[in-house]
């Protein structure tokens, strides 16, 4: 009884086992890798054991539809996977496939051969793998808030299509000559712009008790006459300017001596420049007889003793001539600027500025008075080291003293460029947008 009873049960148990068998063979006999197509039963396909690749998958379409053909029943298979039958024009269930596969399964079978033994080759899984990726020209680029905004506003400005300004090489036509120095200029520049600062002339009039900047500007006014006179360099005009304010910021000077230090410092700064400079007789007849040849000789001692013999400093000439370089300019614009920078050395007013500024504000007032546009760009921002708002006080100075200059007492600089060899610049209206803006 036991035995029969345990037979019994073990039957049983492989009965339930060889149904449960069956029941799983028939719930994973469809698992999307069948394509079930009417007339075709689907239990008689071959079970597929390989991975569904794109090719794979339209062969399996290519055949379905081969089977049908041969039962005589025209098919169509539409965009969308449905089975169309022509002859009742209903549209049938689509074809059961993986949903991975579903919108990139192509109606064309690729016409590269299969692998026969049911698995995938490693090139098959490579391109599976180059399909599925993601292409950088299909992903959309995504603007965050403050970009859309300040494209928005550089639109509303006008500035979204401004082109892009190109920085002129003003050295290039120079590169055969030795004397323009290529090859040190930009270090040059960069030691004067240091040096300038180290010998930065600071306010000093209020330390004078017997002289005022009037006094100054009838010196320097007279001196440029000379200069004239005498035919010389200009860079030993704009360094005697420089050897007098050095040694009045350093001494109280009377009245009655300011006229021979005006003098002496000549007579120094022709000795440095000049290949040939003028005699101490010369200055002594030039001031009218004033000053005697060993009082002259005596400031001069004076005058080396105070400066400590120091006369190579970077003057506002130094700055000009480069930066004139760098407007690229025409004879008007050169005229022009040489008539503010003078204007702007005669008048104590620009003492506080640094002799680079100065320059800078003259090339930017002469461009701003004969309209040029832009009045300064990027070549000019390079080589001066000036942004346009850091010279619009200067500027302003300069062309105040343009506008004054018809009805001042003092006319030597006006009459100087009212000539026409000087294209008669002095002539020229003000630059009305700097005045208007003052």
């Amino acid at each position: 009884m036991f035995v029969a009873v345990i037979g019994e049960g073990k039957q049983q148990k492989n009965g339930a086992a060889a149904a449960g068998r069956g029941r799983n063979r028939r719930a994973l006999g469809d698992i999307g890798n069948l394509v079930n197509l009417q007339g075709i039963d689907p239990m008689a396909q071959p079970q597929i054991s390989r991975p569904i690749t794109r090719s794979f998958c339209a062969q399996l379409l290519a055949n379905a539809q081969a089977a049908a053909s041969e039962n005589k029943t025209k098919l169509q298979v539409n965009a969308n996977g449905v089975v169309i039958d022509e002859a009742q024009a209903q549209p049938r269930k689509p074809a059961v496939m993986p949903k991975n596969i579903q919108k990139r399964v192509p109606l064309k079978p690729k016409t590269k051969p299969e692998n026969v033994n049911g698995t995938s080759s490693d090139k098959e899984i490579e391109e599976i793998k180059k399909e599925n990726k993601p292409s950088k020209a299909s992903k959309k680029k995504v603007h965050s808030l403050t970009s859309v905004l300040t494209a928005r506003s550089k639109a509303a400005c006008g500035l979204a299509n401004k082109p892009k300004e190109q920085i002129v090489d003003i050295d290039a036509a120079d590169a055969n000559n030795e004397l323009a120095v290529v090859e040190y200029v930009e270090d040059m520049y960069k030691f004067y712009k240091l040096a300038e600062n180290e010998s930065r002339i600071q306010p000093y009039m209020d330390s004078q008790p017997d002289i005022n900047d009037k006094m100054r500007a009838i010196l320097i006014d007279w001196l440029i006459e000379v200069h004239n006179k005498f035919e010389l360099l200009p860079e030993t005009l704009y360094l005697t300017i420089n050897i007098i304010d050095r040694y009045l910021s350093s001494k109280a000077v009377p009245r009655r001596e300011l006229q021979l230090v005006g003098i002496s410092a000549m007579l120094l700064a022709c000795k440095y420049e000049e290949i040939w400079a003028p005699e101490v007789n010369d200055f002594v007849c030039i001031s009218d007889m004033a000053y005697s040849h060993r009082q002259i000789l005596v400031m001069e001692k004076s005058i080396l003793a105070k400066l400590e013999w120091y006369l190579t400093v970077p003057t506002p000439y130094v700055f000009l001539v480069r930066f004139i370089k760098a407007s690229i300019p025409d004879q008007d614009v050169e005229n022009l600027v040489y008539f503010f920078a003078e204007l702007g050395m005669m008048n104590y007013a620009t003492i506080i500025y640094r002799p680079s500024m100065i320059a800078a504000s003259a090339v930017y007032a002469a461009h701003c008075t004969l309209g040029k546009s832009p009045a300064w760009n990027d070549t000019l921002r390079l080589h001066t080291s000036y942004s346009e708002q850091q010279l619009m006080d200067c500027a302003k100075v300069l062309v105040d003293f343009h506008s004054s200059a018809p009805e001042s007492k003092l006319k030597v600089i006006y009459r100087k460029y009212s000539n026409p060899k000087r294209g008669a610049v002095a002539l020229l209206p003000p630059a009305k947008s700097l005045l208007a803006s003052s």
